[in-house]
């Protein structure tokens, strides 16, 4: 089946009762670049695991280290990260994502059963933003000896330190070159310019952050969406002028991404409706997948298997053949 050119738009209704909506077509792996290795290892994470039909479900749990013990509270349980190992198993998902130390712990129980994404660097949320950088604290060598599918690696598109940080990214995209792995960039815009040009969330930083990780080598890009607010004034032109509406906002952002898969960010806890609102939404933009944490594991645990079974059935909704 031939995908339809990017920018094509394809008319479907969500439900009986939905109106109908423009859905956007994903890259699909043969338009991407992919060395054997790479496109392999994507194949097992978009149509051997989780929802399948090229749309990924990734639960992370690096929230530990970025955020500190503080996100475990709405949810004892889940400060054991077999908490979150299970929940994946159980429901089914394209993967886990997580640092060295959780790895190296908790993954021999259920290697084979959950594919890996590895997160190769990370910082406290303690010091401030103003010049992010994420110091590495793993590496390919480590992604391919614990059989992973995928690293992550967090690039802060605006940082005064991302100087240091596109010299250490250049590494990994090396080395996982070499190994043929797939490499995710969480792109988050952050830093003292970035606040006075609109802000983290505005639609200029994401969209940019979005472009940098395509020119820097992505295979996947992990985005949060756009949010609108009075900040926007304070952008750059013409995004100072855009008035676009949150789904034609994140829709650009996919434009920005080219032919790198898009995943969208969860970020804090929301109720059901939302979640399920900015899935469908994401989806309907172009996004291959989310790549939701504490929406899905701050939740009891048949809480957050009855959402997880919602977002199979969205997901199936989106499903296409491996290209």
């Amino acid at each position: 089946m031939s995908e339809p050119a990017v920018g094509t738009v394809v008319a479907h209704a969500s439900s009986a009762t939905a109106p109908a909506t423009h859905r956007f077509p994903r890259p699909p792996l043969s338009r991407m670049g992919l060395s054997p290795g790479k496109r392999t290892r994507l194949h097992h994470l978009l149509y051997e695991h989780g929802p399948g039909g090229g749309t990924l479900l990734v639960l992370p749990i690096d929230q530990g280290l970025e955020h500190g013990p503080v996100d475990f509270f709405a949810n004892p349980e889940s400060l054991d990260p077999r908490y979150q190992f299970e929940l994946a198993r159980e429901g089914n998902f394209s993967a886990i994502a997580l640092h060295i130390g959780l790895a190296e712990k908790y993954y021999h129980e259920f290697a084979g059963e959950v594919p890996l994404i590895l997160k190769l660097n990370g910082k406290t949320g303690i010091p401030s933003d103003a010049q992010a950088f994420s110091a590495l604290t793993g590496t390919v060598d480590d992604a391919v000896r614990l059989g992973a599918d995928a690293v992550g690696y967090t690039v802060y598109v605006g940082s005064p330190a991302q100087d240091r940080d596109f010299l250490q990214f250049t590494e990994v995209r090396r080395r996982a070159a070499r190994f043929g792995m797939p490499v995710i960039v969480w792109a988050y815009p952050r830093g003292e310019a970035v606040a006075k040009k609109g802000g983290k969330e505005s639609l200029y930083a994401i969209d940019y952050a979005a472009r940098v990780a395509l020119e820097l080598g992505a295979d996947v890009v992990k985005v949060n969406y756009p949010v609108a607010s009075q900040k926007d004034a304070d952008s750059p032109a013409p995004y100072n002028t855009l008035h676009l509406d949150p789904d034609a906002a994140f829709r650009k952002v996919v434009e920005s991404a080219g032919r790198a898969l898009v995943l969208v960010s969860g970020g804090e806890k929301v109720d059901d409706t939302d979640l399920l609102r900015k899935v469908r939404s994401s989806m309907d933009a172009g996004a291959t997948g989310i790549i939701f944490g504490r929406n899905l594991w701050q939740r009891t645990k048949p809480e957050a298997l009855k959402i997880t079974r919602d977002l199979h059935a969205i997901f199936r909704e989106y499903a296409q053949p491996p290209t």
